[in-house]
């Protein structure tokens, strides 16, 4: 008899350690995906940033404007909310390269320089939109001496477009894996629960509250769930770090902080997912009558 209760308890335990590596596992490949995600959303927009900050905003000059005059307006611009960078082109730059471009001196022809002096703005990605350069181009056009607002409408258009298109089907995804992994997490948190349904009910009739029959199942549970993340953690990190080698400039819209952050996130649905899931699946059982845990 003592061979045999030994040997019950030893498969017990065994089947106990493999439902927990299965759950730490199932985990953690659910939370790489999540953290893929989230990276790439992270991504998705520090590159978006950067696309609508290199859109150049030209700011052509009236022919009489001096440099004079010209580095006073581009101290004026600097003093706007929506500026990130400028550079500022005089005629004699704009000739130069219009020489090099034409392979000509036009200014030989018509007896003076033909070209504006000009400054290039780009703004910050918050006002890199159609409805923000609206009216900064007629703030701009509004000053003395400038003769004309020069962007690219369209190309700002489809930029944006595209960027809420990205972002829609992200989100969508996100929310589908928020579903598979709570479902996923939930079966194999339930597998372990109803292994131990019998002691539930057990401690049940003892008098032991709801609170603490559950509270070394979720515990167990927010464990594993730690551990996973922690994995996934590793994982996420060798990706990043295998990229990085194939791709250095990565490092450009992929920072510290989108890693910090990805990180934090993988942890908390980490914890999170498991505690709720623990927590559905040890209520359904202490909800069931004895008879009913001999039919499931």
């Amino acid at each position: 008899m003592g061979k045999k209760k030994r040997k019950q308890e030893k498969n017990r335990s065994g089947r106990a350690g493999l439902q927990a590596v299965t759950l730490c596992i199932s985990t953690a490949m659910v939370l790489i995906l999540l953290g893929l995600v989230v990276l790439t959303g992270l991504v998705g927009r520090n590159l978006s940033s950067r696309v609508k900050e290199n859109l150049v905003v030209t700011v052509m000059l009236a022919q009489d404007m001096t440099d004079t005059e010209a580095a006073q307006l581009q101290k004026k611009l600097r003093e706007r909310p929506y500026m990130n960078q400028m550079k500022y082109v005089s005629k004699e730059d704009a000739l130069k390269e219009g020489v090099k471009e034409l392979g000509s001196d036009p200014s030989e022809f018509v007896g003076e320089n033909p070209f504006l002096s000009s400054i290039e703005l780009t703004l910050l990605a918050d006002y890199a939109n159609n409805d923000s350069l609206r009216w900064i181009e007629k703030e701009l056009k509004a000053i003395p001496k400038v003769s004309e607002i020069a962007y690219q409408k369209d190309l700002v258009e489809a930029v944006n477009k595209n960027l809420a298109k990205i972002s829609l089907v992200l989100l969508g995804l996100a929310v589908l894996l928020l579903i598979v992994s709570f479902s996923l997490i939930n079966n194999t948190i339930r597998l372990g629960v109803y292994a131990r349904r019998f002691s539930i009910h057990t401690m049940k009739l003892v008098g032991a509250s709801w609170g603490f029959i559950r509270g070394p199942f979720v515990r167990k549970s927010v464990g594993l769930g730690v551990l996973a993340a922690v994995i996934a953690c590793a994982v996420l990190g060798g990706l990043v770090y295998a990229l990085y080698r194939y791709e250095p400039e990565i490092l450009t819209v992929l920072t510290w902080k989108e890693l910090a952050i990805a990180g934090g996130a993988v942890l908390l649905f980490g914890v999170i997912i498991t505690a709720i899931c623990a927590h559905i699946s040890v209520n359904k059982f202490l909800r069931m009558k004895a008879g009913e845990l001999y039919k499931i």
